[in-house]
């Protein structure tokens, strides 16, 4: 199976890393910079008990050839537009796309670019980061793949992709509905991001001080609540899970998003937030906590990118 891999970031680079190791055939297509980087000093992957070291295979937008079986597409839907121009040409009859990105707006996008076969469902679970060297530092569990058909029928090419994932040692327990579980993973994903963004910290941080204990199920009660009207109710053991990462006393978890929004960055306010407050509004689903992050984030957003 040959494997493209957008982005080697802390997601798609991890995963992608993973399949190299374990012998795939995986091209990973970066920007001139990174690529720079990584033949310089190559792919590293550390922490929680790993320590790969590979040379990948690179390519840049201006050499990629077709085709591939399969692509991963791993990057911030800050960069999807640019992304989608960069892989054209690695789309084939055959290829099947895996999107990791939160949220569902970047399916229709996709679709309208590629067509609707072209486009699994996809969720990633794995806490990673870059480190200044570009090292990926994977720092918790899970690390999970889930893909799955978007219609939730069988399919002898997700289970071929999910037997080359599970022979990297990478986890893809199969889902009956991926959607629904993109749906969920949205859901954590925001509450966890509304929770650090509106107050400034860590989960350790904002539950250690007085009021803070109730702010995470309070944004995890909106977002939920989204995900059901939208028929997508989130499993109850699943809620008490979610519910306990974010009061979890003294744990030094961050989301990316939030990440960003500290070092100044561009966030991601848009294809999170914003797509599912807007879902909010047509269901006639109130949510407060998330309308206000979601509009601190565009004034932020506003800030450090004006022309966006």
């Amino acid at each position: 199976m040959r494997i493209l891999t957008v982005g080697a970031g802390a997601a798609g680079g991890y995963f992608g890393a993973r399949l190299a190791h374990a012998g795939q055939d995986v091209t990973f297509l970066v920007r001139p910079a990174r690529a720079a980087a990584l033949r310089a000093r190559g792919l590293r992957v550390s922490g929680m008990g790993e320590d790969l070291r590979l040379t990948p295979q690179l390519v840049t937008a201006d050499e990629l050839k077709p085709a591939f079986d399969l692509v991963l597409l791993s990057v911030k839907s800050t960069a999807l537009a640019a992304a989608t121009r960069d892989l054209a040409p690695a789309v084939g009859p055959g290829t099947a796309i895996v999107p990791l990105l939160n949220g569902l707006a970047h399916l229709d996008h996709l679709a309208d670019r590629f067509g609707d076969e072209a486009v699994l469902g996809g969720v990633a679970k794995v806490v990673t980061t870059l480190d200044e060297h570009g090292t990926i530092v994977r720092m918790a569990p899970p690390s999970a793949l889930l893909t799955g058909e978007r219609d939730g029928r069988p399919s002898e090419r997700v289970d071929a992709i999910r037997a080359v994932l599970a022979g990297a040692g990478i986890d893809t327990p199969q889902v009956p509905d991926i959607v629904a579980a993109m749906w969920h993973k949205w859901v954590f994903i925001t509450a966890l991001a509304a929770a650090s963004c509106l107050a400034r910290g860590s989960v350790g941080e904002f539950n250690a001080v007085p009021g803070g204990s109730g702010l995470g199920p309070a944004v995890l009660a909106e977002a939920a609540a989204v995900s059901a009207a939208a028929g997508y109710p989130v499993p109850d053991a699943e809620l008490a899970a979610t519910a306990g990462t974010l009061t979890t006393p003294g744990s030094p978890l961050t989301p990316s998003l939030y990440r960003d929004l500290i070092a100044g960055y561009p966030t991601e306010v848009e294809h999170v937030f914003g797509d599912l407050t807007a879902r909010a509004r047509a269901l006639s689903v109130p949510t407060p906590l998330l309308d206000l992050v979601t509009l601190q984030l565009r004034v932020h957003q506003r800030r450090v990118s004006p022309t966006a």
